[in-house]
């Protein structure tokens, strides 16, 4: 076996991974591809991706430290004989709670580049003192400028649930990125990266020559690691975990070429040997979260999502389509792609198990208006459904229902809709991490909802009463014949009708076949 190495947990710096007898994922080909077609770049990808480690490696790589890059992808395809000076901002670090915090920050580093240059400051303002920097060090170093930002957006989202500031740090940052633009004659590259992209009308509409690789299928694992990874890189790490589960955990990310792991997931994976919601549990998508329950989404729906390019692509302050919050934050991904003429329209879905349970687990605290409700019960559910139990099944669901505040009822619309019931239903399996296919589809209609588990299938079927259950949630599936659809499979086949009663908001029909 291939001996072991340290996981470079945390390590943003290329030259200390190089320099260390650590893990590394060889992504140097990728900057040499960037730099040979083209001249400015901006990358979106979720938190915690490795894009600080990459934008660093594209720093090293400009200066000329050929020896971090000894026996990589780079070495024989980069002209080391040539230095580039490099200009880096990071908005990574802290939370800029305001337009002042925006300006300090940009000072401050700015006054840094200034000091490493030997260039005194000049202008007061901060497009003048960064357009006069990038013009005299490309004249003082005869050569043109590289410049790199690292999560050029964190100001704008650490303020999203505040419109009002969150539009006017954009604002101090569109100025400062517009001084890219009009510099032209005098950078060599450019290069950003972040979580979200802003549409070109707000933020970019100073720097539009940004090539977007998002969902450009040739980088689609510029960040994170692949499969191939996995049983390459890491092999010494994979002795005793379950390969399969590795990847059902924690693999699916996807940009419209080759899936990747979170870096962080596996490294975290790899030290603690414990399959846990790694990357998930280092930033509750609390605004996320308000969000979807302020819309009402309908959370089974949330898994298979579709949208357009277009509309996967943007957003602003003010105009944040559900979808695509969740897939630049990394809460849903691509499944499929159809191309239509001048269109493509993708299919989401979520990217694995830990996203899957964990944000189903965070939407039931907020569906109950209880942190406490869920946890309790989730584990309650796995035994029940492993006997399985269905009169055990049917009292735990009733008292989960019947854990709800009723001022919670009176406060939210939702309650109103069949939706609210199976939205509960559904996230409590979900937090599960079970296989789960929403409105299944069969010869005769679609079943409700389909689960597998332990070698049986569960087949749903939901239904909204006044008061008493009138039997027709498990009428229909018998009616319908779906269970023929899963019939060959020779597994245990289990026909479950739901009712819930509007007056009592409580499940009165449990019918099982």
């Amino acid at each position: 076996m291939t001996t072991r190495k340290k996981l470079p947990i945390g390590i943003q710096t290329f030259e200390k991974i190089r320099q260390s007898n650590v893990y590394y994922v060889d992504k140097t080909r990728f900057a040499v591809d960037l730099v040979e077609h083209g001249s400015y770049y901006f990358l979106s990808r979720p938190r915690r991706f490795g894009k600080s480690l990459f934008l660093d490696t594209l720093k090293e790589l400009f200066e000329g430290n050929a020896a971090l890059f000894t026996g990589l992808a780079a070495e024989n395809r980069w002209d080391w004989s040539t230095k580039y000076p490099v200009i880096r901002f990071s908005f990574g670090g802290g939370v800029l709670g305001s337009v002042a915090d925006a300006q300090s920050s940009i000072n401050q580093q700015l006054s840094f580049m200034e000091e490493a240059f030997s260039l005194p400051t000049r202008y007061p303002d901060l497009r003048g003192r960064f357009k006069d920097l990038i013009v005299r060090i490309a004249d003082s170093t005869h050569q043109r400028v590289v410049i790199l930002v690292d999560e050029y957006d964190k100001p704008i989202l650490d303020r999203i649930e505040e419109p009002q500031t969150a539009a006017q740090i954009r604002e101090v940052l569109k100025d400062l990125y517009s001084v890219i633009k009009d510099s032209d004659a005098y950078i060599k590259f450019a290069f950003l990266t972040g979580v979200s992209k802003f549409s070109k009308v707000s933020l970019f509409s100073g720097l539009n020559n940004l090539q977007d690789i998002t969902l450009d299928a040739r980088y689609s694992d510029i960040c994170g690691y692949t499969e191939t990874d996995i049983d390459s890189t890491f092999s010494p790490e994979l002795f005793d975990l379950d390969r399969q589960r590795i990847k059902d955990w924690y693999n699916g990310y996807n940009w419209l070429g080759t899936s990747v792991y979170n870096p962080f997931d596996i490294l975290l994976l790899f030290d603690t040997r414990s399959f846990r919601a790694h990357w998930f549990e280092t930033g509750t998508p609390t605004f996320l979260i308000k969000l979807l329950q302020q819309r009402q989404t309908f959370t089974p729906d949330l898994g298979r999502s579709i949208a357009s390019d277009t509309l996967l692509s943007t957003f602003d302050v003010d105009t944040i389509p559900t979808e695509t919050l969740m897939f630049q934050t990394g809460y849903l991904t691509i499944a499929s792609v159809d191309h239509i003429p001048g269109l493509m329209e993708l299919t989401l879905k979520y990217p694995n198990l830990e996203v899957q349970a964990s944000l189903n687990n965070c939407l039931l605290e907020s569906l109950t208006n209880s942190r406490t409700t869920p946890i309790r019960h989730i584990s309650k559910l796995y035994k029940l459904l492993s006997i399985p139990d269905f009169a055990g099944l049917q009292g735990l669901f009733q008292s989960f229902y019947a854990s709800i505040a009723n001022d919670w009822y009176r406060k939210n619309e939702m309650s109103t809709y069949e939706g609210y019931y199976v939205s509960i239903f559904y996230s409590y399996f979900a937090a599960l991490g079970l296989d789960i296919h929403v409105e299944d589809p069969t010869n005769h209609g679609r079943i409700d909802m389909t689960v597998k588990f332990h070698g049986h299938i569960f087949l749903f079927e939901f239904k909204v009463v006044e008061m008493e259950p009138e039997g027709k949630a498990l009428e229909q599936l018998q009616k319908m014949g779906y269970a023929e659809k899963y019939r060959s499979t020779g597994q245990p086949i289990h026909l479950i009708g739901v009712e819930f009663s509007k007056k009592t908001r409580n499940i009165v029909g449990f019918a099982v076949a």
